[in-house]
């Protein structure tokens, strides 16, 4: 998939309404966020990179390649809890992602997640095992692009709005909720650009 479609209108409402971004984004123009679609392979990486280095996340994804040839649903059902922790998942994060991905197999895929508004999507990714409100904006962001998702649980994006609006200072969230005011509805398109700011390499669930 290409960038959305709001990309271009969002940019020129980021950049109207908050010079600091401005500068930032016009740093990191490209490459822009490219949305993938796919619910359930975005959900399992983002349960591998939970409270993780990026880096660990990369070594313990190409393990499971090796393993599957590609990670999705169908083929890690195949899979045992061991065949997974020889990945070096956890055990916890295991389970999590075996017992995601049979009930991807079994209905979830069966869902019209595009159809699904932000609320309902979150509300039923809520109910699974191992998915708090960081894997969910990270499967709003990468696989369904919805434009107004700021990921306050991601500590990067956290970090890089410290650093561009308070030379570095720690924020609270109420600090950082007004600063992310003008923002809206495309908190999606300034969380990528922000991202830049602490990784110049996108990182992509």
């Amino acid at each position: 998939m290409s960038e959305p479609d709001y990309w271009t209108e969002a940019v020129d409402h980021l950049r109207s309404n908050d010079p600091i971004l401005s500068e930032v984004i016009d740093e990191n123009l490209r490459p822009f966020l490219s949305p993938n679609g796919n619910v359930g392979n975005t959900l399992i990486k983002s349960i591998v990179g939970q409270q993780i280095s990026v880096k660990a996340a990369d070594s313990v994804w190409r393990k499971m390649e090796g393993l599957l040839g590609t990670v999705n649903p169908g083929n890690i059902v195949l899979c045992d809890i061991q065949d997974l922790r020889g990945c070096g998942l956890s055990m916890r994060k295991s389970e999590y992602i075996l017992d995601f991905s049979k009930l991807w197999v079994d209905c979830l895929r069966d869902l019209d997640w595009f159809s699904m508004d932000a609320g309902d999507v979150r509300n039923r990714l809520l109910e699974l095992r191992g998915v708090g409100p960081w894997t969910v904006d990270m499967v709003m962001i990468f696989a369904l692009g919805q434009p107004d998702i700021l990921p306050l649980g991601d500590i990067g994006l956290i970090r890089a709005i410290e650093r561009t609006y308070a030379g570095g200072s720690n924020l609270e969230i109420e600090e950082i909720l007004d600063i992310s005011t003008g923002w809206s509805p495309y908190r999606t398109v300034a969380t990528w650009y922000l991202w830049r700011v602490v990784d110049p390499d996108p990182v992509n669930y």
